[in-house]
C-alpha cells in the first residue's frame, strides 16, 4: 500500500487530543509514519533563541531536537510506535506491523532541499518526506479549524501551514490532507483504521482525491478557533 506521512502537530497534546489521536493512529493497517510537531518543546526553542540571541540555523537545529523530544512522548504514550530517523528503519517497522515515528535531525542535516529557518516547520518536513518515500500521500493534522475548500497556498498566507509546505507538494505532485478536530472517519478512512471511530474526537469530512494538490477536506464546525502562525512547528 502507500505509505501515509501523518503529521500530528504538538498542539493536540496542548488541546487534550493526543491520547485519543494516538490511540486511533494505533488501529492503522496502512503504513503510516508519523512524523511529530515540536509542540511546548520548539516553544522552548523559540524562547531561548530570543533570550540568547541564537541564529535562525542554530534555533532550526535545536527545534528538529524538539520535534525528537515529542516523538519520545508519543512512542511513551502509545506502544505501537516506535521511533525510526531512516528510511530503512520505517520498512523494518512496518514490517513488524509497527507504527514508525520520524526523528528527523539525520535526514535533515544533509538534507539541502530544507531551509535552516523558521520557513519550514514539522508541516513541511512532513511533505519533505513524503517526497522522498516517493509516491506518499501527506496528511497534517492540526488542533483548529481550516477552511474548506483553501489552496495550500492560501493556507500558507492564513499562517495554518508553513511556507515551504506548497511547493514541495506541488512540486512533488503530493496527495495532500489537511485535518481539523472533527475529522476522525476521514482520518480513520486515510489510515485504514481497523474498528469503529470512536466519537467524538476527530469525525466528518470527506477523503481528499489522490491527484495534484487542489483539495482539501472540510473542516470541523465544532472548533472555529484560528491556528495559531505556522512558523511554530505545532
Amino acid at each position: 500500500m502507500i505509505p501515509l506521512v501523518l503529521k500530528l502537530g504538538g498542539s493536540l497534546a496542548e488541546s487534550g487530543r493526543l491520547r485519543a489521536t494516538l490511540a486511533l493512529v494505533m488501529r492503522a493497517r496502512r503504513p503510516v509514519v508519523v512524523v511529530p510537531g515540536g509542540g511546548p518543546f520548539a516553544d522552548a526553542v523559540r524562547e531561548a533563541q530570543a533570550d540568547l540571541g541564537l541564529s535562525d540555523a542554530a534555533a532550526h537545529d535545536m527545534a528538529l531536537i524538539a520535534m525528537h523530544q515529542m516523538a519520545a512522548a508519543m512512542t511513551d504514550l502509545a506502544p505501537r510506535l516506535v521511533a525510526a530517523d531512516t528510511r530503512r528503519a520505517m520498512v523494518r517497522a512496518w514490517r513488524d506491523r509497527r507504527i514508525p515515528v520520524w526523528l528527523p535531525a539525520r535526514l535533515c542535516a544533509a538534507d539541502k532541499a530544507i531551509p535552516r529557518d523558521w520557513s519550514i516547520t514539522s508541516d513541511g518536513l512532513a511533505a519533505r518526506l513524503a517526497e522522498r518515500l516517493g509516491a506518499a500521500e501527506v496528511a497534517l493534522l492540526k488542533s483548529c479549524a481550516v477552511p474548506r475548500g483553501a489552496s495550500p497556498e492560501t493556507l500558507a498566507a492564513l499562517g495554518l501551514v508553513d511556507p515551504v509546505f506548497p511547493a514541495i507538494v506541488e512540486r512533488a505532485s503530493l496527495a495532500w490532507h489537511v485535518l481539523g478536530p472533527g475529522e476522525g472517519a476521514t482520518l480513520a478512512a486515510l489510515i485504514d483504521a481497523k474498528g469503529q471511530t470512536p466519537e467524538p474526537i476527530w469525525v466528518g469530512g470527506p477523503l481528499a482525491k489522490r491527484r495534484r494538490p487542489r483539495s482539501l477536506v472540510n473542516a470541523s464546525r465544532k472548533d472555529t478557533r484560528p491556528c495559531r502562525a505556522s512558523s511554530r512547528p505545532s
